[in-house]
């Protein structure tokens, strides 16, 4: 014998992940804006700055911005591995022997 499927049960816990995804993606999306610095822009003009890369056509621009973007993250990874491993911009112990910089 089959078991019944609670098909209301089901929709309602997809309705449950999908809200809780995009409350993760608008604070993502949050997270992206201070660490770009781009919470220091009047939100007319930052959404201005986006309406305008959303209108963008030219594809070298595009790729131009996509790069921008990819080292923008590679580099925050690397500072916040250093902070992890201890040699971040904060450590300011220097090994014994060493001469300041």
């Amino acid at each position: 014998m089959r078991k019944v499927r609670d098909f209301d049960a089901e929709l309602k816990a997809l309705n449950e992940r999908a809200r809780l995804l995009q409350q993760r993606k608008v604070q993502q999306f949050g997270e992206l804006v201070e660490a770009t610095g781009a919470d220091a822009l009047d939100a007319d003009v930052l959404a201005g700055a986006l309406l305008a890369a959303v209108a963008e056509q030219d594809i070298a621009t595009i790729a131009a911005w996509g790069r921008k973007g990819a080292q923008f993250f590679r580099d925050t990874r690397r500072k916040s591995s250093r902070r992890a491993r201890g040699g971040g911009e904060g450590d300011t112990t220097a090994a014994p022997g060493a001469e300041p910089a």
